[in-house]
């Protein structure tokens, strides 16, 4: 069963003569464990799909479903509830709290889903090492690079167990080095731990690390292509 599925999924903003169609009836589905790569120029819906997915938005028309759950049927804390459990988000911008070392900023989703502060800090902890964090562990973000606080933001998406990572422009705040090994991370973690990655990107380079590219225009899925192998 797919992770996640879009069934002519629409969105319009606004109305009349000033209405704006961001995603036009777009078909997509996303496997376990698969690691898709979104592209398009500016505007043509990207950041869109992801909200969409991610239930941070609703539609105006057409269907997600998610780990097999139809979101337009879930209230707002039942979409918060499956949102917290099922997804986890990486941006471009870190959104790490300053006053919070790498262990504390990874551990708050478990902090804020009611696991004690002991557990949440030793699973934070195990994710962090995972993603050659182990030295880091009490630093906090200003002490950080930035590849190094976006590898935070990254232990925080995977610290719930989540089935997908949506990651809109993970690597759009780094420059080439940091961003290739972001990129390659996001591929480990495709690989190794099975989670599904749905990743926003601008950059040909960058999407080449995905297992797939899916190409966006004015709303519309254009191409959608499976590649293989990955740069080293």
């Amino acid at each position: 069963m797919s992770i996640v599925e879009t069934h002519k999924l629409t969105k319009v903003y606004g109305t009349g003569d000033t209405a704006v169609t961001a995603l036009d009836s777009v078909n997509l589905h996303v496997e376990p464990g698969e690691f898709v790569a979104v592209m398009g120029p500016s505007g043509c819906g990207k950041s869109t799909l992801l909200h969409l997915i991610g239930g941070l938005d609703r539609p105006t028309s057409g269907q997600v479903i998610l780990d097999g759950h139809k979101l337009a049927q879930l209230n707002d804390n039942a979409l918060t509830e499956l949102r917290r459990h099922k997804v986890g988000f990486v941006f471009q911008f870190y959104n790490l709290i300053p006053v919070l070392t790498a262990v504390e900023n990874a551990a708050l989703p478990l902090i804020l889903d009611g696991v004690g502060s002991g557990e949440a800090r030793a699973r934070a902890k195990q994710w962090l090492e995972r993603i050659g964090l182990q030295d880091r562990l009490t630093h906090r973000p200003d002490a950080l690079s930035g590849g190094q606080q976006q590898r935070v933001a990254i232990a925080r998406a995977l610290v719930t167990e989540p089935a997908l990572i949506l990651a809109d422009e993970p690597t759009g705040n780094l420059d080439s080095r940091a961003g290739d090994d972001i990129a390659r991370l996001l591929r480990q973690i495709s690989d190794e731990w099975g989670r599904a990655i749905l990743m926003v990107t601008h950059d040909p380079r960058i999407s080449a690390y995905a297992n797939r590219i899916v190409l966006l225009k004015d709303g519309t899925i254009v191409d959608d292509t499976h590649i293989s192998g990955a740069p080293q």
